[in-house]
């Protein structure tokens, strides 16, 4: 009912209003883009005439190891940071270096540059890329990547992995961001623009999470080439930008001998019997010694029997004649079958018989066998 009582004026008021958030995110997506050559302006003397109301520092330790570079170039430090009226102190007795503001310092953001300086330098990154930071345009970020991975070899082997063979993943990371990457110790320092170093921590926190950087520059790869096509520039990327999947590793191999975990009870072990108690359940205990030692003999007598015994199986091993294999049957060859003389004869007696060409002339008599057989038997009576 007090809805029908609402002036005309109120319901068109609340209808301009949800008109306006229905396109509020259109606006805000235009507003985010930055259009292209647009620059923002430096901050000059004119903005801030009377300077700074009070004077502000920072200090940051640096390396040993560092001593000698920061020594050769700090002239060059300090007239980088004068162009910026800001003053730089190096302390090399106790290893550090001091920049703090001075009367003529107008831009109260040059004393955070030149901390990020003085924290560049510490740091091994080069004076030629590390004064880069006093621009407008630039920024910086410090990655501690020391603590994300417990075991030291794995992180070894993970930082390698970000820097690649010769270098060469690192400079593919440096020319899709336009940063400058520095790997040195338990950190990694980037120097560029602010959407190049978010990309730059995404890659290393992933990397030090045991994905390779491979992946992220692909993705990085097809993100330069959608930008450059100004109709894709206000779609979507999603369906263009490949999904990699985290592969199954095989199972971890299972020891050999498994230790099985005893349930858990509150109370302690039983205590073991001690030998008095072992003699009071037997009985041995009220025995007098007489019996004690003649039990004790029988038993040592006993084992050296079973001793005496084995040892004699032993000796008698050698004696022992070990068992004969049976020879292997001779199979007798079968009887050589009989020559039949007869029809031997018969055979020789037909072959003569036929008549193979013209007859002898003077044709031979066949000697007697019989005769012959008969002087053969005289002669050996003789003899």
């Amino acid at each position: 009912m007090a809805s029908a009582k609402e002036p005309y004026g109120m319901r068109e008021t609340q209808t301009s209003i949800k008109s306006k958030n229905e396109t509020s995110p259109v606006d805000q997506a235009e507003l985010l883009t930055v259009p292209d050559g647009w620059k923002e302006q430096p901050f000059t003397k004119e903005d801030n005439p009377r300077g700074m109301l009070e004077e502000s520092s920072f200090a940051t330790l640096f390396p040993k190891y560092r001593e000698n570079y920061l020594k050769d170039c700090w002239p060059l430090v300090e007239k980088a940071l004068g162009e910026l009226y800001v003053k730089g102190t190096l302390d090399l007795i106790e290893g550090s270096m001091t920049v703090s503001t001075t009367r003529k310092t107008f831009d109260p953001f040059a004393i955070i540059r030149a901390r990020d300086l003085i924290k560049l330098l510490a740091r091994s990154v080069p004076f030629e890329q590390a004064v880069r930071i006093l621009q407008d345009d630039i920024a910086c970020d410090i990655i501690k990547v020391g603590t994300l991975v417990r075991n030291r070899d794995r992180f070894v082997k993970r930082r390698q992995r970000l820097l690649g063979p010769k270098g060469s993943t690192l400079k593919a990371l440096e020319l899709l961001t336009n940063c400058y990457v520095m790997v040195q110790g338990n950190t990694v320092s980037a120097l560029g623009s602010h959407s190049g170093l978010k990309e730059v921590r995404k890659v290393v926190m992933d990397t030090m999470k045991n994905i390779h950087p491979i992946y992220n520059i692909k993705t990085l790869m097809i993100k330069r080439e959608l930008s450059k096509d100004p109709e894709l520039r206000v779609q979507n990327w999603e369906r263009f930008l490949p999904k990699f999947r985290h592969k199954n590793l095989a199972k971890r191999k299972e020891p050999k001998k498994k230790s099985v975990k005893k349930e858990y009870t509150p109370f302690p072990p039983p205590q073991p019997e001690s030998q008095v108690d072992k003699e009071l359940a037997s009985g041995e205990f009220f025995l007098r010694e007489s019996v004690k030692k003649r039990k004790k003999m029988e038993e040592i007598k006993v084992k050296q029997a079973e001793a005496l015994t084995k040892k004699r199986e032993q000796r008698n091993k050698a004696f022992i004649p070990p068992k004969e294999k049976p020879l292997p049957t001779k199979t007798k060859a079968p009887s050589e079958s009989k020559l039949d003389i007869d029809a031997i004869k018969e055979k020789v007696k037909k072959a003569k018989t036929k008549k193979l060409g013209a007859p002898p002339v003077n044709p031979t008599p066949a000697p007697d066998t019989s005769t012959d057989k008969k002087k053969k038997k005289k002669t050996k009576s003789k003899s």
